[in-house]
């Protein structure tokens, strides 16, 4: 299965290899740990901590293991090279909710940056994907959990 490439700023896919180091050094260490811990307890046929202990680790492992095929296809995307005239990954897009009224500020992310506090959401997101490729006074609606709404894009900026 070929892997999809991701779009990152530098600090977002710096934010992901310093994940991947504290996974590989300190949270692979205390998974170990808790393994000898839990054998130490005694018979392994009946011993529930050490298959939770078990089953932690095995979630560690396809962490550790996703997140090294997401940094393996990560890329860079050079912000001078962005093409403002519509939206696009690392952009920032002024919108206008035709619905209520409401003005939102977001910044179209690779999924892993997404933090919809900061107002970064992601491009995979509906609104994110709906935004895509849309130029300044381009409308569009959105399917979201509350039902269809409707957006004009107001600006495009980085």
């Amino acid at each position: 299965m070929a892997q999809q490439i991701g779009y990152y700023t530098e600090e977002g896919l710096q934010k992901l290899k310093d994940e991947l180091h504290l996974l590989r050094t300190k949270e692979r260490k205390a998974a170990t740990q808790a393994i000898v811990d839990a054998r130490d307890k005694g018979d392994l046929s009946e011993n529930a901590e050490y298959d939770a202990a078990r089953e932690a680790q095995a979630l560690l492992e396809f962490r550790i293991a996703k997140l090294e095929v997401v940094i393996a296809n990560a890329r860079i995307v050079d912000e001078s090279k962005i093409d403002l005239s519509k939206v696009s990954i690392l952009t920032t897009v002024k919108i206008k909710n035709l619905n209520n009224g409401a003005i939102m500020k977001y910044t179209i992310v690779a999924e892993n940056e997404a933090e919809l506090k900061n107002g970064k959401i992601s491009v995979d997101s509906p609104i994110g994907r709906a935004l895509l490729g849309k130029k300044v006074s381009d409308k569009v609606d959105v399917i979201v959990p509350v039902g269809k709404v409707t957006f004009e894009v107001i600006e495009i900026t980085i």
